[in-house]
């Protein structure tokens, strides 16, 4: 591909940016965008196809997940003259201020891009169960009681309008409990396609099945209820990739929502892979290959994250490094570093969702 130079710099305008970016769209010509220019665009390759020009977020934001808020940590990026600087991670914190609070930090465009490692969306084959043709709809027309929302206690509470067992361990409780209220032949029907696991990835848990380590069900039912519910009915946000791919989602004034899976990002980064997460002799490590790549990336590390990053994450643990490792994996996605991972499947798009960087 050959390489038309560097676009125009200086005090030419927004308007001749935009008209040099679309020569070298219409021609494939390869182009670097002059960041003093358009210090919060970028123009972004998808992957050979073609070039888009997308409004860097003013604030990028990554949670760790889960039930129980003292396990719940986040952190964030914020753009100022060009570049981004993260922040050490701390405990997310009031959920019904949260997105409202990104939006007050998200600088001159009011862009957010928010990440949160739990599923967004639903299997195929529950949907088909529930008539579901859309998840944002469905989600957004549920009221904070709805049945929905109330993990069952026995299997004769168990239905498809109360789809989430067991609410604890009892004896007795087994899949085909779940199974026979789901109308579905194995667990792996109740699996969106982007937890399936295979190619070096370990296999997701089902989203309805509440119980083990490994269960993401009541940790779903906290962040629909308490953070996406909410704002759906006000239409407050936008939920990739439900209603569109990264680029054309992020505008100014935009919040926008994107599931993420820390574990995805651990190959990611430069350096030698990620032993345990669970280690703080492995997370000192990996640390090394985080600040190699914010620095190689031109991404700001502010003193306490790097004391963070270098301590193995001693106060948070495993919930603080994967919520930086998550933030770290959305900054490649705005920095054009790696794909989104927009999905073409519209069952996908409409009803199971997909992760932030998978391809």
């Amino acid at each position: 591909m050959r390489r038309l130079g560097d676009a125009p710099s200086g005090d030419e305008s927004e308007s001749k940016v935009r008209t040099f970016c679309s020569r070298a769209i219409s021609e494939s010509i390869e182009l670097r965008i002059v960041s003093r220019v358009m210090p919060r665009s970028i123009l972004i390759p998808a992957r050979g196809l073609h070039w888009a020009l997308m409004t860097l977020p003013g604030l990028v934001y990554h949670a760790d997940w889960s039930k129980s808020a003292r396990k719940r940590w986040r952190a964030m990026a914020i753009l100022s003259d060009g570049r981004y600087t993260a922040s050490e991670p701390v405990r997310v914190g009031d959920l019904k201020q949260l997105l409202e609070s990104l939006r007050s930090q998200s600088g001159s465009t009011g862009t957010v891009f928010a990440g949160f490692d739990f599923p967004i969306g639903v299997p195929a084959h529950y949907a088909e169960q529930a008539k579901i043709s859309n998840f944002r709809k469905f989600l957004s027309e549920l009221s904070a009681d709805d049945e929905f929302f109330q993990v069952c206690d026995t299997p004769k509470e168990l239905k498809i309008s109360r789809p989430f067992y067991p609410n604890r361990s009892v004896r007795g409780c087994t899949h085909k409990h779940l199974l026979n209220a789901h109308r579905a032949l194995d667990m792996a029907s109740l699996l969106r396609l982007c937890e399936v696991g295979g190619d070096g990835r370990r296999q997701a848990c089902c989203l309805f099945w509440t119980l083990g380590a490994n269960a993401v069900g009541k940790a779903a039912i906290t962040g629909w209820k308490e953070v996406l519910n909410p704002a759906l009915k006000r239409d407050s946000v936008r939920i990739w990739p439900f209603d569109g791919a990264v680029k054309d989602l992020l505008k100014t004034g935009n919040t926008v929502i994107a599931e993420t899976y820390p574990a995805e990002c651990y190959g990611w980064f430069p350096g030698n892979p990620l032993t345990s997460k669970t280690d703080i002799e492995s997370r000192k490590s990996f640390g090394k290959n985080l600040l190699l790549w914010a620095n190689e990336s031109q991404v700001g590390v502010d003193s306490n994250l790097q004391g963070a990053l270098e301590d193995g994450f001693a106060t948070g643990g495993d919930d603080a490094f994967d919520a930086v490792v998550g933030l770290f994996g959305m900054l490649q996605v705005c920095l054009a570093q790696r794909d989104s991972g927009d999905p073409e499947d519209a069952e996908i798009r409409d009803i199971e969702g997909w992760i932030l960087g998978r391809k």
